[in-house]
């Protein structure tokens, strides 16, 4: 591949991709309604195997939280995109991890390290703990993002956050 004659490209795919396939438009409606569209079953393995054999490098939230107004006016005017912070490392952990498609290590790197080097961030200040023996339902009622349209509600998870630190300063403590 052209990484491995040394040329600067890099891969990334968020957790819905992931986890989602164009089904999911038939249970959430506009809520599983972005840019790119989900596929179908075929097309989440390819990024699992992106994810294995390395291609893909890594995560992106793709993080687009819009109004319950902006969502509600139908697959055809609805706007594009999801709330994704909230849901990220649990999703992943869950559905990857638990499942054995990656490493706990492997998903730090895709959603954390790799990001953080690609694009020269320091991050030495910079952290989170999740809660992973614990599991518990996504409640977009409890997000802190300004939106709540996820197709993850009610999903049963693990790797709830319990802290955040910012610039070695605490910005979320459960």
């Amino acid at each position: 591949t052209a990484r491995k004659l040394g040329a600067d490209i890099h891969a990334e795919a968020t957790p819905h991709h992931f986890t989602l396939t164009e089904e999911a438009l038939l249970e959430h409606g506009t809520l599983a309604k972005m840019n790119p569209p989900l596929r179908g079953k075929a097309d989440r393995e390819a990024l699992l195997r992106g994810i294995a054999d390395g291609t893909i490098d890594m995560v992106a939230t793709d993080h687009a939280p819009h109004s319950v107004e902006e969502k509600s006016r139908g697959l055809e005017r609805s706007l594009m995109g999801i709330v994704g912070l909230e849901t990220a490392f649990p999703v992943l952990y869950t559905e990857l991890v638990m499942k054995g498609f990656c490493s706990l290590d492997k998903l730090i790197d895709l959603i954390c390290i790799a990001p953080r080097r690609r694009f020269g961030i320091d991050g030495s200040h910079d952290f989170a703990v999740f809660e992973i023996s614990e599991p518990y339902h996504i409640d977009p009622d409890k997000f802190y993002s300004q939106g709540r349209s996820t197709p993850f509600s009610g999903r049963k998870v693990s790797g709830r956050c319990v802290l955040t630190v910012s610039n070695g300063k605490i910005v979320y403590k459960e």
